[in-house]
């Protein structure tokens, strides 16, 4: 399993990005994939979830509405949509698998987003 976060960087308050998982070593449509985040000194938190069909989603409540998760289960990928960052969003963001019988979880090494003017 191998599961490579991209587009991350650095953005102005109020801008966007789009974080990308590519994954691989695994039959990523039977996969739930999630994303997480880690800022300095806290602990990682749940950013966004979505089932393996691409068919629900669920988010933290305080990102509801700026933050958007979808997946191409034809191209092995797992997106993230951040718009409307704030500096409070600074943090390494990571991808991570569950696997369908077993629930084990597999993670990426994280993409660095940092929100700042």
């Amino acid at each position: 399993v191998q599961l490579v976060e991209s587009g991350g960087g650095l953005v102005q308050p109020g801008g966007s990005l789009r974080l990308s998982c590519a994954a691989s070593g695994f039959t990523f449509s039977r996969y739930g994939m999630s994303w997480y985040r880690q800022a300095p000194g806290k602990e990682r938190e749940l950013v966004a979830g979505i089932t393996s069909a691409g068919d629900n989603t669920n988010y933290a409540d305080s990102l509801k509405g700026r933050f958007t998760i979808s997946r191409d289960n034809a191209k092995n990928t797992v997106y993230l949509q951040m718009n409307s960052l704030k500096p409070e969003d600074t943090a390494v963001y990571y991808c991570k698998a569950r696997a369908p019988i077993t629930r084990r979880d597999y993670w990426g090494q994280g993409t660095q987003v940092t929100v700042s003017s």
